[in-house]
């Protein structure tokens, strides 16, 4: 994970689900069975954090003082 404490600016993050079966392999290897993982982006399309819950994924993002937004 990224170390979400270091962008200033917009405090708006986005999260998105992600197929495991496009990650690289050993990002594959760790997802546990998982067929969706859910990405957290910052406005630049940098990835902060990759989970394997939503709920998970705006907690992290609130716990950082961030403003998650779902992509569709």
């Amino acid at each position: 994970m990224h170390d979400m404490t270091t962008h200033g600016g917009d405090r708006t993050v986005y999260v998105k689900t992600i197929a495991v079966s496009d990650l690289p392999r050993e990002v594959r290897d760790q997802a546990e069975g998982l067929e969706l993982l859910y990405s957290v982006h910052d406005a630049q399309g940098q990835q902060l954090a990759l989970v394997g819950d939503r709920k998970l994924a705006f907690h992290l993002a609130r716990e950082h003082d961030y403003a998650p937004v779902m992509v569709h």
